[in-house]
């Protein structure tokens, strides 16, 4: 018992640190996260890392998150499942809740551009270092690295997520079928595997209610329970939900929204609170937040439960190889877009470069760095 306390003192602290500083979106949560838990603390190593992204890509939610809960699944049970999802939400729910009130007090947001580009540009860099340690773990076949290389160009093709997720699994499990039985596909049957399966799965669409605190919970809690991608999804599903289905807000309060959301560390979707808050205050954006958030709670225990029923299945690990490639595929495409935002000048240019060089020389902790790309950030003129 004084051992599992100590454990989930251990992951309060580390996931209340990432909730406060890890800025950049979930790609870049992931990689900070992989940095404490792997590298730092030596809790799990890079291949059990890759396995806990690929089943949090597999569910609905916001997926740092999810692999924050994992983390504290593997390191506490189920008690360290809810400690570590807490206190990875709770520091950006208190930021974005103060935003809340400073925006609908005084009508106009805090100007944070400049610093948010320098970090940006070390966000990048961290997300590539992250994908070159998980694809050594990972990617250790020819048919996982032709999944993830199908996996890369069905994502540049704006393939659903959950396509490429669920397409990828079932094309290594029916390559590992093929295989037990005494045959061995090449990479071309590989390819039609994966194209196959990606073809019969089709996207995942939400429906909506009313409005005012229960209609305003079970809003929240439908977005929390369908849907799949990135932040980016997350937008569009409340321009789509909240302000052309039900005119709960403006289009300028969303897009006001997204900058609160982009500006703050934690998971972006906390969003919600921000929403919630200009709905209805601070009841609103408690409500928004459990709402949009409790989902994945139930799915990762839900994963924990399948995990212990098929720990020893060589059909679900070879599901889960196909489904992990693909995660990395996704990450890559995710960091080329990132990228391709971020990196619009000189100076943005020289932090990113800066940030790789030190990584290269002196491998500091990513903080040092985050914090170094705001400061540069706010010394370089005009950045960003």
């Amino acid at each position: 018992m004084t051992e599992e306390r100590g454990r989930l003192r251990e992951l309060a602290r580390l996931f209340l640190r990432l909730g406060s500083t890890a800025f950049g979106g979930p790609a870049a949560h992931i990689a900070l996260m992989r940095h404490e838990v792997v590298v730092e603390r030596e809790w799990i190593d890079d291949r059990e890392y890759g396995q806990l992204i690929g089943l949090a890509n597999l569910v609905p939610g916001p997926n740092s998150t999810e692999v924050a809960m994992h983390v504290g699944r593997v390191r506490a049970g189920w008690r360290g499942l809810v400690v570590a999802g807490i206190c990875f939400i709770l520091p950006a729910f208190l930021l974005m809740l103060g935003l809340a009130w400073l925006y609908v007090e005084y009508g106009r947001r805090p100007r944070f551009e400049s610093a948010l580009a320098g970090v940006s540009a070390v966000v990048v860099v961290l997300v590539v270092q992250a994908i070159l340690q998980l694809s050594r773990s990972s990617l250790r076949s020819v048919a996982t690295i032709a999944v993830a290389v199908v996996a890369l160009v069905a994502a540049i093709m704006s393939v659903h997520e959950l396509a490429i997720l669920v397409g990828a699994g079932l094309a290594t499990y029916l390559v590992w079928r093929l295989r037990d039985r005494g045959a061995s596909p090449g990479p071309s049957a590989i390819l039609v595997m994966l194209g196959s399966a990606v073809h019969e799965v089709g996207p995942v669409v939400a429906t909506a209610g009313p409005v005012m605190l229960a209609p305003l919970f079970l809003v929240f809690l439908e977005i929390g329970a369908v849907l799949y991608g990135s932040g980016y999804v997350l937008y569009a599903f409340l321009e789509s939900q909240l302000v052309h289905h039900r005119h709960w807000i403006t289009e300028r309060q969303l897009v006001d929204a997204i900058a609160m959301g982009q500006l703050t560390p934690g998971p972006v979707f906390t969003t919600a609170t921000f929403v919630g808050y200009l709905v209805r205050g601070v009841p609103g954006a408690i409500v928004a937040t459990i709402g949009i958030f409790l989902p994945a709670f139930v799915f990762v225990g839900a994963t924990d439960v399948v995990i212990r029923r098929l720990r020893d299945s060589a059909a679900f690990h070879a599901f889960l190889s196909g489904v992990v490639a693909a995660s990395i595929a996704l990450m890559v495409w995710v960091a080329a877009t990132l990228a391709d935002h971020t990196y619009v000048d000189v100076g943005t240019i020289a932090i990113g470069t800066a940030a790789a060089t030190l990584i290269v020389l002196r491998r500091p902790h990513p903080v040092w760095l985050l914090l170094g790309g705001a400061v540069a950030g706010l010394l370089i003129p005009h950045l960003g």
